[in-house]
């Protein structure tokens, strides 16, 4: 059953929350008006989905359905992992007219499909709009190689065999990391599936994930690490288990009550402890790191 389209008045409280008086024009600038405010406001996160795992296994896992993702977010100030935020931007994006589209790709580049995302048809061009990588701006999904030139929100992309690799600066892993894109006009049944198979394997099933854009700079925290990359570098800090909840509060907007169900059900606890080991390695360095000097 596909998705429903957002309801009112909760459609007028988004749009409000993102900073909206009047609805932006269907053009690449109002594109990137509404992108640009959702990367500044809401946040990609595991916090419903860790939640969920540890005290409701036996229930769908949350924010699948977009009115609820922003019912949610609008009370607790979270928002989801890429299946329920890039369906709730999909859904965001038609309900106010644009040519949107929903995507399934291949994160670090497996062959598995294990990532959602959002394309938009403006003006005869395409452009990629993802609610986790957050670039700030749309990434354009052209026939030739495209690198942003942004030391903040920097990101490649090259056409291959008919599709687009995005390589894209996903702290705090030491280089960029490929997302193949591999589906498109994808229905919302087959994000409910991968939302609900992401229980078997997922790195975003243990610890606390937190990013975050603010005007000039990212916010990540994964587990108790906290990053900062402005244009200058990165500044990087571990806290305790109260650092962790005031910046979660702070800085990512978690509401009282999101905290406390993070505290109670074991999270915080579970992200002071390191992960096991280092992530797989990837199989070649970005684009640019391959073009001759």
């Amino acid at each position: 059953m596909e998705s429903l389209g957002l309801l009112d008045p909760l459609r007028t409280r988004v749009l409000e929350r993102l900073g909206f008086t009047a609805e932006p024009k269907l053009d690449s600038e109002g594109l990137s008006s509404v992108y640009r405010r959702w990367c500044e406001t809401v946040p990609f996160d595991n916090a419903a989905k860790l939640i969920a795992l540890r005290t409701n296994a036996s229930g769908n896992l949350p924010g699948i359905e977009a009115n609820e993702f922003f019912s949610n977010f609008l009370e607790h100030g979270h928002g989801g992992t890429c299946w329920p935020s890039s369906n709730a931007l999909y859904s965001l994006l038609a309900d106010l007219g644009f040519d949107a589209r929903r995507l399934a790709g291949s994160m670090r580049d497996t062959g598995i499909v294990s990532h959602g995302t959002t394309k938009v048809c403006v003006d005869g061009s395409d452009w990629l709009v993802d609610s986790s990588m957050l670039t700030a701006n749309p990434l354009p999904l052209r026939d030739q190689l495209f690198i942003t030139s942004d030391p903040v929100w920097a990101a490649e992309i090259e056409y291959v065999d008919g599709t687009h690799v995005i390589w894209w600066d996903s702290m705090p892993a030491p280089e960029f990391i490929p997302c193949r894109l591999l589906m498109e006009n994808v229905p919302h049944d087959f994000y409910v599936e991968r939302y609900e198979a992401s229980r078997a394997r997922s790195p975003f099933n243990e610890r606390i994930y937190v990013r975050r854009n603010m005007a000039d700079s990212v916010l990540v925290i994964t587990g108790n690490r906290r990053m900062l990359k402005r244009q200058e570098g990165v500044e990087t800090s571990f806290l305790s288990a109260e650092e962790l909840e005031q910046r979660l509060s702070d800085e990512a907007g978690f509401s009282p009550g999101t905290i406390d169900a993070l505290r109670d059900c074991g999270a915080i606890e579970a992200s002071m402890i390191a992960p096991d080991g280092p992530p797989p390695p990837l199989s070649g360095p970005r684009p640019s790191r391959r073009i001759p000097a």
